[in-house]
């Protein structure tokens, strides 16, 4: 009988230790399974709350001074998992759960390969929250893989979202992890990117993670509106992948198209939360940052 690999759950709280609670209680690990909870320092209320759970979970603390962003956090949480021997890497967002069956699976099937082996993810209604998607790089707009008729001959990528994936150890530490200077959202890209130029692939399991987006941002005025912290580093962080990724003709093509693509980031959260106007300030926030990383300058967020 083959051994199961050695695997670390890597989880980023920022003011979240009531969802990691809920979503993680039912997840029993077997010893060859850790749990890493990393805790964004948000307040010393929450940083106890962050204690507690870890003790009734079982979980290892990792505790930071400052937010340091998902790449930041999952970084950090990955090195303690590192220290502990862990095989595979597997994060996953504290607004999701998955059934330790189907984390087996994620485990084994990214153990000893190249690959970033990502699950079916599902709200908690049961819809399809991701199961597959695309970058196209005509404009840097991105689709899920079921739109792929409606986008026929346009140039893409594919990409797998950070919320919840596995990768081996191996090849954790030779692409170095997530790249800490997107903070939040569009690090998920550049790391399948970075595992398909190393010779990797993006793999879509049979597992299954139920995940309540938008669980972990405050501020949200609708079931449906996003917060500015999304709607910002969504608009930057497109650009800030641009000049990481791109020529400068395709930097540039990108760079005309932004404040369209913007627009169309806005919308995602409906029409209606519009009317007020902290949506319009992160839009215009990020449009001017990224312009700016896209010419490599740095900016305050």
């Amino acid at each position: 009988m083959a051994v199961s690999p050695s695997f670390a759950v890597v989880t980023v709280n920022y003011g979240s230790s009531a969802l990691i609670a809920e979503n993680f209680g039912g997840l029993a690990l077997p010893p060859q399974g850790h749990l890493i909870i990393v805790d964004s320092f948000s307040s010393t209320a929450e940083r106890e709350a962050v204690r507690i759970v870890a003790g009734e979970l079982g979980a290892e603390c990792v505790l930071l001074d400052e937010n340091l962003g998902y790449g930041g956090g999952t970084n950090a949480g990955a090195a303690r998992a590192l220290e502990l021997g862990a095989e595979v890497i597997v994060p996953l967002n504290p607004d999701a759960s998955i059934a330790i069956a189907d984390l087996q699976t994620l485990v084994d099937a990214a153990h000893g390969t190249r690959d970033l082996v990502s699950p079916r993810i599902v709200t908690g209604a049961g819809a399809t929250w991701f199961a597959g998607a695309d970058l196209y790089l005509d404009d840097g707009t991105t689709a899920g893989r079921a739109a792929r008729a409606r986008h026929e001959g346009r140039p893409r990528r594919e990409w797998a979202t950070g919320a919840c994936f596995a990768l081996s150890a191996d090849v954790w530490q030779r692409l170095g992890g997530l790249d800490e200077d997107y903070f939040l959202y569009w690090e998920d890209i550049d790391l399948s990117h970075r595992v398909l130029d190393a010779g990797g692939s993006l793999i879509l399991s049979d597992a299954i993670v139920v995940h309540d987006e938008g669980g972990t941002h405050d501020g949200v005025a609708s079931d449906r509106a996003k917060s500015s912290t999304y709607y910002y580093f969504n608009i930057r962080n497109r650009m800030l992948y641009a000049r990481k990724h791109l020529n400068r003709s395709d930097v540039r093509r990108w760079r005309r198209s932004s404040l369209r693509v913007g627009y169309g980031i806005l919308l995602q959260g409906g029409r209606r939360q519009l009317l007020s106007a902290a949506p319009w300030r992160a839009y215009a926030r990020g449009i001017r940052d990224g312009y700016r990383v896209s010419r490599g300058k740095a900016e305050a967020r």
